[in-house]
């Protein structure tokens, strides 16, 4: 089907659900004439009307693509500008540390969480190697500049610290003068858990890496 057939589409409304067109009208709040001029292909009908038809004989109204497979809407919990519109469907969106964006180094703007490119070529040579997103990015926590700054930050630290340990264990660094010496006990390696300053057990000798 390339054309909604609406006037054959109300009829099989009215046909599964048992109503007469004046009864149809009253429960999806049109007027009698609306309903007969629909089906008389005379005019059309609102969507959100058609949708409360059909809910009365036990249907809905969905997409369907070429397999027959039902396509939803777009999600209408995806992300938003400051005003909180929505971006262009056609459009991908992205963040703004992703790519170019004209913050506080340019034109003293302020650094926003989401944009998205309006140059259709950009997005296309985009989507040649990402792909196409079947619809706009979901809102996340540390979705914040600043959050996904300081998230980089630690991934850059983890991949120097893991990259030490690497040539630690492969013995790369022996003989290597560390410039002091550590006499720790075993209970300051079970504090040291997390990036930051160096933390010690109270009963430390050493408190070696404190400013």
């Amino acid at each position: 089907m390339t054309e909604l057939d609406l006037g054959g589409v109300l009829r099989r409304i009215r046909r599964v659900a048992d109503l007469s067109q004046r009864e149809l009208a009253e429960n999806i709040g049109v007027s009698k004439s609306a309903v007969a001029a629909a089906e008389s292909g005379q005019r059309g009908l609102d969507a959100r009307a058609l949708a409360r038809a059909a809910a009365l004989a036990g249907l809905r109204l969905v997409l369907v693509d070429g397999a027959a497979r039902v396509v939803p809407g777009m999600d209408p919990g995806a992300v938003v500008d400051e005003a909180g519109r929505r971006y262009p469907a056609h459009l991908d969106t992205r963040y703004t540390d992703e790519g170019w964006w004209h913050d506080e180094h340019r034109y003293s703007r302020r650094r926003l969480w989401y944009t998205f490119d309006r140059d259709r070529q950009r997005r296309d040579a985009t989507r040649r190697v990402r792909g196409t997103p079947a619809d706009h990015q979901l809102p996340r926590p540390g979705d914040a500049p600043e959050q996904r700054a300081e998230a980089r930050r630690l991934a850059r630290w983890r991949v120097r610290e893991a990259e030490r340990q690497r040539r630690f264990l492969a013995g790369e660094l022996n003989g290597v003068d560390l410039g002091f010496r550590c006499d720790c006990p075993p209970a300051c390696d079970e504090l040291e858990d997390r990036p930051g300053p160096a933390v010690h057990a109270p009963d430390c000798p050493c408190r070696c890496d404190l400013a």
